[in-house]
Order: C-alpha cells, then structure tokens, then sequence
C-alpha cells in the first residue's frame, strides 16, 4: 500500500508482562503491549513487528460460506466418518448478529451459523467451534455422546481455552 499512513502508535509497558507481546486496533490507533523491562529498541523492534502482523491479518480475505461448507465435509471425513450422512449440513455460514455464542446448529433444518468474530481466528479454533455444531446434527444436545463426538478433535480443549480467554477478555461468557 504505497502511500499509506503509519498509525499512531500507544505503546503500554507492564511490569507483569514478562515475555508476551500483543497489539490491537483501537479506532485509529495501535495500542501495542509489551514488558516494562524492554530496551527502547526491542520496543521498536516489536512495534513493527506488530504493525506488520495487523497488517496481514486486515489484508487476509474474508472467509466465504463455501468455504465453511468445505471445511465441514473435511471435518465430517476426518472426525465423523460413521455419520457421513447424518452430519452433513443444509448450509454452513457466517453471521454477523451472534454476540452471545460462538456458533449454532438448528437440527431441524440442517442450518449451522457461526459468528464472524471468529473469522479472524486461528483454523484450529474455527474447526472446533465447526465440528462442535456438526455434531449438533448427530446429537442435538450436550450429553455424554455428544461430548464424545466434540472432543475427537485433537484441539478440543486447547480451543475450548482460546475461547474462554478471547470471552474474559472481552468481559462475558460466550458459548458454543
């Protein structure tokens, strides 16, 4: 992007920051958090860092519904090859007006939804967060079975924690 601005940079140190750098967008402005004991130029060093990860993350394109719907045929192949049938949905898609969950699977009509806060999270969360609604199509409530289904994932916990500590951080329980 030739000609493009520098944002204006807010660089917060913390003295219970001891090793993890992160950044995030706030309006116009990069808020990047670092230890307090960096150097001035391990602060540099990180600030574009970060700036350059932002940047990628913003240039990604926009996961598709098609995409989704061929991720959940790969899942239902790798973790639910016995209900090939059973786990196949109508549609998978994107949805802007979940703010309380995740994702959600209407049985009766095959439909899943997942929220689009998840789109710029890692593939392992979203193949989670996927196979978790899928399995909705086999056992429609959270029992014992369905559990079982979820957790073929090799991810499942790791996931399920990147969830929670994505929802602490942003101030209330969401769901799956």
């Amino acid at each position: 992007m030739a000609g493009a601005r520098k944002p204006v940079v807010e660089v917060r140190r913390s003295q219970r920051r001891r090793r993890t750098v992160s950044a995030y967008r706030d309006g116009e402005r990069v808020v990047v958090l670092i230890p307090d004991q960096f150097s001035r130029a391990e602060e540099t060093e990180w600030v574009d860092r970060m700036l350059a990860r932002l940047a990628a993350r913003e240039d990604r394109p926009a996961r598709s519904d098609a995409e989704l719907l061929q991720r959940a045929h790969r899942l239902i192949g790798l973790y639910l090859p016995e209900h090939r049938r059973a786990a196949v949905p109508a549609s998978v898609r994107w949805v802007t007006n979940q703010n309380g969950r995740w994702g959600s699977c209407t049985p009766a009509d095959r439909t899943i939804r997942l929220s689009h806060r998840l789109q710029d999270m890692p593939d392992w969360v979203i193949d989670y967060v996927l196979l978790h609604e899928l399995a909705h199509l086999i056992v429609p409530s959270h029992n014992a079975s369905f559990w079982a289904l979820v957790c073929r994932y090799p991810k499942a916990e790791r996931a399920r924690g990147y969830l929670e500590g994505i929802a602490s951080v942003a101030g209330g329980p969401l769901t799956d």
